[in-house]
């Protein structure tokens, strides 16, 4: 009696395997394409030897063999808050400052070979820098020079760093965001500055009482010219017209002088014809002469 026949219960396994491969190779397909971001650049690796870079957009690497390793060309900025310094004078003080900084893009091999990342990069270039140059440059300042030459003091601390880092990264800037003295002397920073607003308070005083004086004495003395011109005005005035009137006497005596009938005919101009209504003993009535030369 023959045997009945076995029945398949599944896939085979060359099937399977077939599959296996399948997705194998599909992996393998879609593995050996990458892109890289604007604002990066990818270290293009073959069995861990740098063979390029890679630029953004879409590539192709061997699969299993290559890989590419992203490194950021963006500004990164990084801050330091509690960096302790003593300024010229020994003031204490507490700074906050910052760094930016870029990886240059024909840098960024030298970054993956020297440091891997940008983190270990700035560990061991800028960490390592900022603190000691942040003192040195505070100590060239007073406690007070540091605070009104901010610019300045920022400005050297940045050329001290740039000039001290050395490495594949460009500074692009460094900030001084704050300096914090101690509480006594801040105290004594702020008695100075109000007993400064004081006397400069005084000054201004005084200077004002000044230009008031200067402008009192000033309207005065234009006030008493003002009178002495009117006075001289006033005599120049009188003397004319005594000059005049003088003149005019005489010319009136000298006009008499050279005829007496003008004295006659004077008289009978102002005589208003009536008589006397008394007369003295031996007086003699008023008498002109109409007589003619």
């Amino acid at each position: 009696m023959p045997l009945p026949s076995k029945v398949s219960s599944g896939p085979s396994i060359a099937a399977i395997i077939a599959i296996i491969v399948v997705l194998v190779l599909l992996g393998l397909s879609f593995s050996s394409w990458y892109t890289v971001d604007q604002g990066e650049r990818g270290v293009h690796l073959r069995n861990g030897k740098i063979i390029g870079i890679a630029e953004p957009g879409m590539s192709f690497k061997m699969p299993l063999f290559d890989r590419i390793i992203k490194i950021s060309t963006q500004t990164h900025t990084v801050s330091y808050d509690r960096l302790q310094a003593y300024s010229r004078d020994q003031q204490p003080a507490t700074i906050r400052a910052s760094v930016t900084f870029r990886v240059p893009e024909s840098k960024v091999a030298e970054v993956y070979a020297n440091f891997k990342t940008i983190d270990a990069m700035v560990e061991r270039l800028v960490d390592r820098q900022v603190p000691n140059q942040i003192e040195n440059i505070f100590g060239q300042y007073t406690a007070i020079s540091a605070v009104q030459e901010r610019v300045k003091f920022v400005i050297d601390v940045s050329d001290a760093l740039k000039a001290s880092v050395q490495g594949p990264i460009e500074i692009t800037s460094v900030q001084v965001e704050n300096i914090d003295f101690s509480s006594a002397y801040e105290k004594s920073v702020e008695d100075r500055m109000r007993a400064e607003v004081e006397v400069q308070t005084q000054k201004q005083n005084l200077e004002k009482e000044r230009v008031s004086a200067e402008i009192a004495v000033t309207k005065a003395q234009a006030e008493a010219d003002s009178q002495l011109a009117r006075a001289k005005a006033e005599a120049e005035a009188i003397r004319i017209k005594g000059e005049a009137e003088a003149a005019a006497i005489k010319s009136r005596a000298e006009a008499l002088a050279k005829n007496q009938n003008l004295i006659e005919l004077t008289k009978a101009e102002k005589w208003d014809g009536r008589l006397p209504s008394t007369m003295l003993p031996n007086s003699t009535l008023p008498y002109f002469n109409t007589s003619k030369n």
